[in-house]
């Protein structure tokens, strides 16, 4: 095992919890909840989840940071010797963490106010913008999981 084999492993797994995990909530687990679920056990189920995931995704995205560094400069010697998809993704990152951070920080503490307070329908919409910004993120997180594994040297 050289040097560059475990960050690398440190930084793929995060990047598989961080993705994964959106993608398992928005294919999974928001469909399931959605048809099995009335709005109060939906909500507080969502509360839940995301108390417990966005632990993990705090994780991901240290990690991700610091192995993503880490073998950049191992492997590049920086970001001037680094190819264009190596700034793509490290550019896609820093917006799926602005992402997180709206939603971790901004839309979560709403969710949970309204949830609390029995506010059903202003929780279902605080829900529905969470939703709608954790889409976008995993879109942009599956771009950058195709990106890494094309290594497109354009």
């Amino acid at each position: 095992m050289t040097l560059y084999a475990l960050p690398y492993a440190l930084h793929v797994l995060a990047a598989l919890v961080w993705v994964g995990g959106m993608f398992f909530a928005w294919m999974v687990l928001r469909q399931a909840a959605g048809a099995t679920l009335e709005a109060p056990e939906r909500l507080r189920l969502w509360v839940a989840t995301f108390d417990r995931f966005f632990v993990w995704v705090w994780v991901a995205v240290a990690v991700l940071a610091v192995t993503g560094i880490g073998l950049l400069h191992m492997r590049f010697e920086g970001f001037a010797g680094a190819p264009r998809y190596v700034h793509i993704m490290a550019g896609l990152y820093l917006v799926m963490l602005a992402l997180f951070l709206r939603v971790r920080l901004l839309n979560l503490p709403q969710l949970k106010r309204n949830t609390t307070a029995e506010r059903w329908a202003e929780a279902g919409v605080d829900l529905a913008r969470i939703r709608r910004l954790v889409g976008i993120n995993l879109l942009i997180g599956l771009a950058v999981v195709t990106l890494a594994a094309a290594r497109p040297m354009f």
